[in-house]
C-alpha cells in the first residue's frame, strides 16, 4: 500500500518530517516497509527551464533543422539546433540546458553541449512527452507568452515534491489501506500528546438535485455484502483533470486518465 506524505497531510495537522511519521506508523502496526523520495514529474524537471526563441533560422546541411538563438534569462544567448516542425521566433519554450536529465521513459538522457550537422546545439526545446508531462511528440511545447525567460520548469509547471510510504498492510489491518485510514491511526497516537483531531473532507456541499434518474440495484449475494448504493451524475464533461489531482495520483504510481476516473481513484485511495 502506497501513501503520499503531502497527501496524508490534507487530514491531519502536524509539522511531523516523512521519518518521523514513518516511524509512528510503524508502531501503530502499519509497517512502513520503505520511503521514497518523488516527484509528480519524474528528475524534478532540474536543470530546465523557460526560455524565448529570438531567431529561427534554416539549417545550412539538413533541410528539416532550424538553427535557433534561445534566451535562458541568465545572460548571453545560446545556440540550440531544433528538428521541431513548429519551433518560431518569439516563442516562449522548455529548454533543457547542457546537464539536465530528461525521464521520457525509464532509461532517461542527459544533455550534452553537441553538433548537430557541424552546428553548435547547447541543449534541447523540448516537446511534452519529452518532459514527462504528457504524450505528445507532435512538436515542441509552446508555452503561454507571459512566461519569463529564467524561471525554472519545476516552478512553471508547479513540480511537486512528495515522499511515499510502503506499507506492507496485514489481512487484520484492511483500515489502513487508504490515507484516511492511515491518518486516523496516526492521529490516534498524537493525541496521547496533545490535541490533534483527524480533517475529514467535506460532503456539507453535496445534494440530491432530483430523483428522476433510478438505477436499480439488486444484491444477489445478501450475507457478503449488507448494503449497496449509488447515484446517477449529469452534465460531466469528461476532459484532463487539474494538476492537483493529477499530482496525488502520480506520487502513488498511478496513470492519470481523465477526470472521471482520475477523482474515482483519488476517492478509492483517499
Amino acid at each position: 500500500m502506497k501513501i503520499s506524505y503531502n497527501w496524508l497531510r490534507q487530514y491531519i495537522d502536524t509539522g511531523l518530517n516523512p521519518q518521523q511519521i514513518s516511524e509512528i506508523l510503524t508502531n501503530t502496526g502499519l509497517e512502513v516497509e520503505g520511503l521514497e523520495e518523488v516527484q509528480s514529474v519524474k528528475g524534478g524537471l532540474e536543470g530546465v527551464v523557460i526560455g524565448e526563441v529570438l531567431t529561427c533560422d534554416k539549417h545550412p546541411d539538413a533541410d528539416k533543422l532550424t538553427v535557433c538563438t534561445v534566451n535562458l534569462g541568465d545572460g548571453e544567448p545560446v545556440q540550440i539546433v531544433c528538428g521541431a516542425p513548429n519551433v518560431a521566433t518569439g516563442q516562449k519554450v522548455p529548454v533543457a540546458t547542457v546537464g539536465a536529465t530528461l525521464w521520457p521513459d525509464e532509461k532517461g538522457f542527459t544533455i550534452k553541449k553537441t553538433k548537430i550537422r557541424g552546428a553548435v546545439s547547447m541543449g534541447m526545446i523540448c516537446a511534452e512527452d519529452e518532459l514527462g508531462l504528457g504524450s505528445s511528440h507532435e512538436g515542441i511545447l509552446v508555452l503561454d507568452p507571459g512566461a519569463l525567460p529564467g524561471t525554472p520548469a519545476a516552478e512553471y509547471f508547479q513540480v511537486e515534491n512528495d515522499h511515499v510510504f510502503e506499507i506492507g498492510l496485514t489481512p487484520n489491518r484492511i483500515d489502513g489501506a487508504s490515507h484516511l485510514g492511515a491518518a486516523r491511526d496516526l492521529a490516534a497516537f498524537l493525541s496521547q500528546s496533545g490535541k490533534v483531531k483527524l480533517k475529514k473532507p467535506s460532503v456539507e456541499a453535496f445534494k440530491a438535485d432530483n430523483n428522476h434518474l433510478h438505477i436499480p440495484v439488486e444484491i444477489e449475494e445478501k450475507p457478503g455484502c449488507k448494503r449497496y448504493s449509488g447515484l446517477t451524475i449529469q452534465g460531466i464533461t469528461v476532459a484532463e483533470s487539474p494538476d492537483w489531482l493529477q499530482n496525488r495520483l502520480k506520487s502513488i504510481g498511478q496513470t492519470p486518465i481523465n477526470n472521471v476516473v482520475d477523482i474515482t481513484n483519488f476517492v478509492l485511495h483517499e
